[in-house]
């Protein structure tokens, strides 16, 4: 059988145009240490968009810190004002939303946030994690006898679920970021993508 060239397989070539972000927002999800505040910084400043740290926005709108919350009205009542405000800055446009670590415990705001935006779990072993924080007094879940056993323990708890919720499991390396975030970057016309 002689093959002609409409008979030639079909091969698909790779593109160089960015593939869209959902609603043009990128969400990062990951445990305390994962570098959703300073990855998404960077991240923001490479794709022209808006940074917006959900904790801060929270000690922000209250006037205390995180921990301070924390201390007053417990895990539970900083749960009900974390998912108040990520249900308000998961409506937001062309962002870049850094959300707390525990924020993808409730229901609702995983769902808010697979609607609203591409979603990244940028992931790190506890034992790198405990690197970065260890000497950071500002986690008010690992303020305990044992923080490093606390964040094996988070980790357990909390990995199904940032994958659950994850368009895109990276690794918390700011080089791998941002060869990641190259697909997202917009072209010359002004069009953005994701991979």
């Amino acid at each position: 059988m002689n093959a002609t060239a409409g008979d030639a397989p079909r091969v698909a070539l790779p593109s160089h145009a960015p593939v869209p972000l959902h609603r043009g927002n990128l969400f990062l999800v990951g445990l305390p240490g994962a570098g959703k505040s300073t990855l998404g910084r960077q991240l923001a400043r490479r794709l022209d968009k808006r940074f917006v740290d959900a904790d801060a926005e929270l000690e922000h709108r209250l006037g205390v810190s995180i921990p301070t919350i924390f201390e007053i009205e417990g895990e539970a009542g900083f749960r009900d004002r974390e998912e108040a405000t990520l249900a308000e800055l998961t409506q937001l446009t062309g962002v870049v939303l850094s959300t707390g670590g525990g924020a993808v415990l409730r229901p609702g705001n995983r769902t808010r946030l697979k609607e609203n935006g591409t979603v990244i779990y940028l992931h790190a072993d506890p034992a790198t994690l405990w690197e970065r924080v260890r000497h950071n007094r500002n986690r008010p879940l690992l303020q305990t006898t044992d923080p490093r056993a606390r964040l094996v323990s988070l980790y357990a708890e909390r990995d199904a679920l940032y994958r659950e919720v994850a368009d895109h499991v990276i690794a918390s390396d700011r080089d791998e970021v941002m060869r990641f975030a190259r697909a997202f970057e917009p072209d010359a016309h002004g069009s953005e993508g994701s991979p």
